[in-house]
């Protein structure tokens, strides 16, 4: 008995109240992977937002509206990171604005932030006056996700689809002679 209760208190007090982590089971050994409370979230009502939807200085814009709900934005959203990553030394700036639920931030959107360790800028945009908010950002825009929008300072183009790489770099060029 005097065993147990020893080794009771040894776990007990081995037990740290520092930051959570996860551990990351690998073949040879063990990686501690910092928790979902690393992920930061910039959430914004659409006054907030807004201002990203209108910057004018040289750089060109990709602004893509997804969640992580909408089959078609997630099997896009690989496209929209190698743009930001083989486009950034070229002045092009890939902002995702997720439209999940403010519920679902720390169990949906977070671990997928995460898990495909997403470079892109991400803003949350938490507002519920859809009515107000969406003809704000195109007048023909019925709601639906994914939709993107690239612009520059003498440009802007509105596009309600998905995007394979080639269709997305093709879109972009045309900001960029």
């Amino acid at each position: 008995m005097k065993q147990l209760l020893v080794l009771f208190v040894l776990l007990s007090l081995s037990c740290k109240t520092e930051k959570k982590t996860e551990t990351a089971q690998t073949d040879e050994n063990k990686v501690e992977v910092p928790s979902n409370d690393d992920i930061k979230l910039e959430i914004h009502d659409f006054n907030g937002l807004e201002p990203y939807l209108n910057i004018k200085d040289d750089k060109t814009y990709v602004v893509n509206f997804w969640a992580t709900w909408c089959a078609p934005c997630i099997k896009e959203l690989p496209h929209f990171e190698a743009i930001n990553k083989n486009y950034n030394d070229k002045n092009v700036e890939v902002i995702l604005v997720s439209l999940d639920f403010p519920n679902q931030y720390d169990k949906k959107l977070k671990p997928f932030i995460k898990k495909h360790d997403l470079q892109s800028k991400i803003l949350v945009l938490d507002d519920v006056d859809q009515n107000t908010w969406i003809p704000k950002i195109n007048e023909n825009w019925d709601g639906a996700i994914p939709v993107t929008i690239i612009y520059n300072k003498d440009k802007r183009e509105f596009y309600d689809r998905t995007f394979t790489y080639e269709e997305l770099e093709t879109e972009l060029k045309q900001f960029l002679k």
